[in-house]
C-alpha cells in the first residue's frame, strides 16, 4: 500500500474516504492485511502528514481504529475517548484534521457493548468520569422503545443507547462547529455515523446520518438535524 502524501490526499473525495474505509474493514474481518512496510511509512512521513480520513472512536482496547479499518502510518486521524462523546477540544482537534490538514472525511465510530454506555446507562457518579458520562445521558433518556429494565444488564437497551449516542455526536459535531459545517455544504468533507460490531470485527455505517454533498446525494441536505 502506498503511503499518503499531499496529492494523493487531494484526489481523494469524501466518498472515495468513505469506500477505503469500507474496504479496509472487510480486510480485516477477512483476516486479508494490506502489506505495508511501516518502517518505510515512518521515513516518508516524518516530513508531514496527509491522512485522508478522522476517526472519532471510544478508547476501548478491541476498537483501534487503524486495525478495523486496516490503515497505516499517516492514513488517518484517530481521536479516542470513553464513549466517543463530543467535546470542545475535540471539535478543535477535527477543525485542524480538516481545515489545516486536509482530512476529507469524519466518522463518529461507536461499538457494542460499550463499557461507557453501560456507566451512562447505570447513572454511574465516580469522579472525573461523571461529567463524561453526562454527556452520554442524553442519548439514554432520548430511547423511547425500552420500558422495562432501563439498565446495563439490558443489551438490547445499551445498543439502543450507543446507536443515538453515535447520532447525537454526530449532529453535535455539525450544530457546534460552523467551520466543520461549511466544509460539509461545500462538499469538501464528510461525516457519518457507525457502529463497530467487537464480536465479528464489522463495522456499520448509518446511511441515515450520512452527509456527503456529491452526485450520489442529489437531495442532499442537513435540515433533518434541525
Amino acid at each position: 500500500m502506498k503511503t499518503l502524501n499531499k496529492e494523493l490526499q487531494a484526489s481523494i473525495t469524501p466518498r472515495k474516504a468513505l469506500e477505503i474505509l469500507k474496504e479496509g474493514n472487510n480486510r480485516f474481518i477477512n483476516n486479508l492485511k494490506a502489506h505495508r512496510d511501516l518502517l518505510e511509512q515512518v521515513n516518508e512521513t516524518r516530513d508531514g502528514q496527509w491522512p485522508f480520513a478522522t476517526i472519532l472512536s471510544c478508547i476501548d482496547s478491541r476498537t483501534s481504529a487503524e486495525l478495523i479499518f486496516d490503515q497505516g502510518l499517516g492514513d488517518i486521524f484517530s481521536v479516542r475517548i470513553a464513549g466517543n462523546i463530543v467535546n470542545t477540544d475535540i471539535l478543535g482537534s477535527m477543525e485542524f484534521a480538516c481545515k489545516v490538514a486536509g482530512s476529507k472525511l469524519i466518522v463518529v465510530l461507536g461499538h457494542s457493548k460499550c463499557g461507557a454506555v453501560k456507566g451512562a446507562c447505570d447513572h454511574v457518579e465516580m469522579g472525573n468520569l461523571t461529567e463524561l458520562l453526562s454527556k452520554i445521558q442524553p442519548a439514554v433518556y432520548q430511547e423511547k422503545s425500552t420500558t422495562d429494565n432501563r439498565t446495563a444488564a439490558n443489551s438490547q437497551f445499551v445498543e439502543n443507547v450507543s446507536e443515538i449516542n453515535v447520532k447525537r455526536s454526530v449532529k453535535s459535531i455539525i450544530e457546534r462547529s460552523f467551520v466543520l459545517e461549511q466544509m460539509i455544504e461545500n462538499g469538501e468533507i464528510g461525516i457519518v455515523g457507525a457502529m463497530h460490531n467487537i464480536e465479528t470485527g464489522e463495522v456499520v455505517f448509518y446511511d441515515d446520518v450520512e452527509f456527503i454533498n456529491d452526485e450520489k446525494s442529489p437531495n442532499f441536505t442537513l435540515d433533518k438535524l434541525k
